[in-house]
């Protein structure tokens, strides 16, 4: 049991030696990528630069204390630090102290939304989260989130927004003001952090930047000429410290607190599967994962760090680096209390112009150009969704894009299972396997007094007038001539009530205009709703076959057949003929 919820219990006591090395050299990399990482995303969540070093502490333990990815890195990241922005900047509040205390609650009450999801299986919301869906948003929310640090890249004041067109309009209002120091220092610590990541990966580019800016700003004397810094940063690790609220903010902060919720799952799940696959291996459980993540966040409150949950570039890095086990977490958030114990004056005087193209970079590497252009060559109802998604983002803001996003997948989900692929079969000439004539017009046979027909989904309210309209559609075709209907029902899986009363009137339709209907390869569940509704009385036990070539050749032959032909077209769970 102690296991399922903690499952260092299970690779810590078979931890081999030859693992040290490894998760050594990746928690040492990722704690140091997480201190100038951190204090730019806490700037994007509008919080003092400090609050990432926080959130980069202790949820880091608890993960590899409860997680099941054995690469995953938990901290800040900047998706989630836009959603606290827009969050609780659509709220009035009374200034930094209450907005501080607002985000660390937020992480709370996401944490408790999580863990009572994890503690309820619902691991499997993750799935209604698609994967065009998820491209459209999250392109759009990293433009989002790279056009937020102008303010800091041009040295100006810009008003906050998480709509593009504002966010652009009041930077225009603005651009007059820019100070060119600022901007030189942005530009070049971006084309630094790039040039040494295309040089070498390995290379800390986002920590090198941190070091030559602050010797910068030190030694030229910068801050004087406008280019404001981070300013004293407080030392010392984070006290346990309850968040407080008041309660009636508590609806106010639920759509977040759901939306950042699932978001963060969404994320943390969705980069562990894929290193899982890359490493062949079998850990990750999305439920616990939730648990994991839900404890992460709830024990990280207590210590002052807003929401947290699994990084994509930290992540990468964390492998790259030959993260074996949690334990390279661990040595990450030691990193991570070193400094915020002995070196958090070094940061006094760091640009924030540094954080900014920090987060710039990071971010622009989250928009996706190829997935969009594959789907635009093979799928465009899922191009359409996602661009739909891209642009409800950058026009409406991040919470309401992922949302829309998401209602609108499941709307075409239910459009396509309202109307799923019909198929009219022939047999294939000297076989015994029957074909869409579509595919095999010249191979089939068609004769005129049979309509064979396969129905590719479940019958049900939603699509039981679609199904009928099509069969009279194409009986209509046939004309005067048709004799026998072949239902060929291997794909159907369901049949609910609405549509067994609409096959009941169908059957009865059918014999007053003396067409024989048939169903052929019914599987196991179907088969014991036609007996459990009372349908096999409409259509008739001698008219259900194992397979539509048995169907086909008997109504032609029009033969007798064997018990055993019968009994595996009929039988049901009960054993039910």
């Amino acid at each position: 049991m102690l296991k399922r919820y903690f499952p260092i219990l299970e690779w810590l006591p078979g931890y081999q030696k030859q693992w040290l090395s490894g998760d050594l050299s990746a928690g040492l990399t990722v704690g140091i990528m997480l201190i100038p990482q951190g204090m730019a995303y806490a700037m994007i969540a509008g919080l003092p630069p400090v609050f990432g070093l926080y959130a980069a502490l202790v949820p880091q333990i608890i993960y590899a204390l409860m997680g099941t990815s054995r690469q995953l890195a938990v901290g800040p990241v900047a998706m989630d630090s836009l959603l606290v922005a827009s969050g609780l900047g659509a709220l009035a509040l009374s200034g930094i102290e209450e907005y501080i205390a607002m985000a660390l609650f937020l992480a709370l009450f996401m944490g408790g939304i999580q863990l009572l999801f994890g503690l309820l299986k619902m691991g499997f919301m993750v799935n209604f989260l698609s994967k065009p869906v998820i491209s459209g948003f999250t392109s759009a929310a990293a433009i989002i989130i790279g056009l937020s640090q102008l303010k800091h890249l041009l040295g100006t004041s810009i008003a906050g927004s998480s709509q593009i067109h504002v966010l652009l309009s009041n930077a225009l209002k603005t651009v007059g003001d820019t100070n060119l120091i600022t901007l030189g220092i942005g530009i070049g610590a971006i084309v630094l952090i790039k040039g040494l990541k295309k040089l070498n990966p390995k290379i800390p580019g986002a920590l090198i930047a941190v070091i030559l800016g602050v010797i910068l700003v030190y030694f030229l004397g910068l801050s004087s000429s406008g280019v404001l810094i981070v300013g004293d940063v407080p030392d010392g690790l984070p006290s346990l410290t309850l968040p407080v609220m008041d309660t009636g903010r508590i609806a106010q902060l639920f759509p977040i607190a759901l939306t950042l919720a699932l978001i963060a799952f969404m994320e943390a799940i969705s980069v562990a599967k894929a290193v899982e696959e890359k490493r062949g291996e079998r850990h990750v459980n999305a439920n616990q994962e939730l648990v994991a993540l839900g404890a992460s966040n709830i024990i990280g409150s207590l210590f002052q760090s807003y929401p947290t949950t699994g990084g994509f570039s930290r992540t990468a890095v964390n492998d790259q680096a030959g993260a074996h086990t949690g334990l390279a977490s661990l040595i990450s958030s030691g990193v991570v209390g070193l400094t915020l114990l002995f070196l958090t004056p070094a940061f006094y005087y760091l640009p924030n112009a540094v954080l900014a193209s920090i987060i710039m970079v990071a971010v622009f590497g989250l928009i996706d150009v190829k997935y969009p252009a594959r789907l635009w060559k093979n799928r465009k109802d899922e191009f359409a969704l996602l661009l739909v998604t891209f642009v409800l983002t950058l026009g409406l803001g991040i919470k309401e894009g992922i949302l829309l996003g998401v209602l609108l997948s499941l709307l075409l989900l239910v459009y396509r299972i309202s109307k799923p692929h019909i198929a009219i079969l022939g047999r294939i000439r000297d076989t015994n396997h029957f074909r869409n004539l579509d595919r095999f017009t010249t191979d089939a046979e068609n004769p005129e007094d049979f309509l064979i027909l396969r129905f590719d989904g479940q019958l049900f309210f939603g699509n039981k007038d679609y199904f009928r309209t099509q069969l009279q559609r194409r009986m209509a075709k046939k004309g005067d001539a048709l004799k026998f209907i072949i239902l060929n029902a291997e794909a159907v899986n369901y049949i609910d009530s609405t549509a067994v009363f609409m096959l009941r009137a169908l059957v009865a339709d059918l014999k007053k205009e003396n067409i024989r209907f048939a169903v052929a390869g019914a599987i196991g569940p179907t088969r014991d709703i036609l007996h459990t509704s009372g349908l096999i009385k409409d259509i008739g036990k001698e008219n259900l076959f194992a397979n539509t070539n048995e169907a086909y050749t008997h109504l032609k032959m029009l033969r007798d057949r064997s018990e055993i032909e019968a009994r595996i077209a009929t039988q049901t769970a009960s054993g039910v003929m």
